[in-house]
């Protein structure tokens, strides 16, 4: 995604699955009500993710989900300083999810530690679906839109982080450049040299897998300074860099953690300041025009 976001906002959610318990008080929610002093907050209730493994009786869904945010309240978070919305009053995460669903590849949910994880651990539950396949795909939309900077989550959903980068990564990969851009990418790089054009294909990758910035600087560096290209086949070349780096992988901040919550977090960016019913005009509007520059 190429659109800028605040530096500080962080995303997170709970499954409304019953009632709260000692163990989302201390692995979450007492953390949340910190950082909503301390940075931008969405926090939501995914009640569409709660439908990934709870399909079967739905009948207790909407007690359950006015009983977390009741349990919300009562622990401290701020309505006034914190935006509080239910997932699936945002139907934008459907239409992300579903656009997004359209172009990944099945071995890439199937490789998700967590699908066989769970499955073992839920054998009682028929979770032969797509919707439970998909679960991280549809925790990428829940990321991608809203573009923020953080989101803290267990060690055992930094898989789908990283599969919400490469979702990212080829939507604007397919979308995202002209028909003939491949192929003027290769020409200024080439351009650069033989030698040249090695170093800056490995400083590239090296980016791009590891979020390195020294490497980021040095292939700029190299570009710049390089007397065998031209301005243009120059600004071609950084291009080239910015449609596979930076407009691909949605942030960079990765593995920052800006608060004890988020020791094992993984950020990536993610729109309005409000989740209410009248913004979702808002909001689908800020989403489509970060789709169009996609």
């Amino acid at each position: 995604m190429s659109a800028t976001a605040p530096a500080r906002r962080v995303l997170s959610g709970m499954r409304p699955t019953g009632r709260l318990h000692l163990g989302n008080y201390h692995g979450a929610l007492r953390n949340w009500v910190d950082l909503q002093y301390q940075y931008e907050c969405f926090f939501f209730v995914a009640d569409w993710h709660m439908l990934t493994t709870g399909y079967e009786d739905t009948s207790r869904l909407q007690e359950y989900i006015k009983d977390v945010i009741i349990d919300w309240l009562a622990a401290g978070l701020n309505p006034g300083v914190a935006t509080l919305f239910i997932q699936s009053h945002v139907p934008e995460h459907a239409e992300l999810h579903l656009l997004l669903s359209m172009i990944t590849p099945l071995g890439w949910l199937e490789r998700v530690p967590s699908y066989k994880d769970q499955q073992e651990a839920l054998k009682e539950k028929d979770l032969a679906t797509y919707g439970f396949l998909g679960y991280p795909l549809l925790q990428s939309a829940d990321i991608l839109i809203y573009r923020a900077a953080y989101v803290p989550v267990g060690e055992d959903q930094v898989a789908h982080v990283e599969l919400t980068r490469e979702a990212a990564r080829r939507f604007n990969h397919l979308y995202g450049r002209e028909p003939d851009f491949e192929a003027r990418a290769e020409r200024a790089v080439k351009s650069l040299g033989g030698r040249n054009s090695t170093t800056y294909k490995q400083l590239r990758r090296k980016f791009q897998e590891t979020g390195d910035t020294q490497a980021l600087e040095r292939a700029r560096v190299l570009v710049t300074s390089n007397t065998r290209i031209t301005s243009r086949t120059g600004s071609v070349c950084s291009a080239s860099w910015r449609a596979a780096v930076s407009r691909s992988c949605p942030s960079r901040r990765c593995c920052s953690p800006p608060h004890p919550a988020c020791r094992d977090s993984m950020g990536v960016r993610c729109p309005s300041r409000t989740a209410t019913p009248s913004a979702c005009g808002r909001t689908r509007r800020s989403w489509r025009r970060s789709c169009a520059r996609w």
